[in-house]
């Protein structure tokens, strides 16, 4: 799919948040220069395509109460990842689920972000992630201060 400069434009325009009323595709269609249904019908093109995977939410989990968040590190079996990713992945708490690479001095290779209203609810939740995946070696890696959290802006 060849991207326009409409395209971009939409694009641009569906990064940010969308407005607070009960249609907001109608006010982003209106912002962008088309009607709504013209809109609608570009996602769906920019979702067949994969130029879209997902329209999301970002929840401000601080301004929702959660004010506890860790990034947990596991050390998972090579011959395990693909099986104990998915149960991970399946905690409402876990936010994202990660495979990275390991190094000498740091053998963890799946991660979870994890989220809680306390300290104690994301130890509770990872003791619970390791009594269902069977990972006991794991280590919490506690968030102290949130420097940015805003979604990708690619035009």
């Amino acid at each position: 799919m060849q991207i326009t400069d409409l395209d971009k434009k939409i694009i641009s325009r569906l990064q940010g948040d969308l407005p607070l009323q009960p249609n907001p595709y109608a006010a982003v269609a209106e912002e962008v220069g088309i009607t709504e249904e013209e809109l609608l019908q570009k996602i769906n093109a920019y979702l067949r395509s994969g130029i879209l995977r997902r329209m999301g939410t970002i929840l401000r989990h601080h301004k929702a109460g959660f004010n506890a968040n860790a990034m947990c590190g596991w050390n998972v079996p090579a011959e395990k990842v693909e099986e104990v990713g998915p149960i991970m992945a399946q905690f409402k708490e876990a936010s994202h689920v990660y495979h990275r690479p390991t190094y000498p001095d740091w053998p963890y290779n799946l991660f979870t972000m994890l989220h809680g209203k306390s300290k104690e609810d994301l130890e509770e939740v990872a003791a619970q992630i390791s009594k269902e995946t069977g990972i006991t070696d794991y280590k919490l890696l506690y968030s102290t201060k949130e420097y940015k959290k805003t979604s990708m802006k690619y035009f």
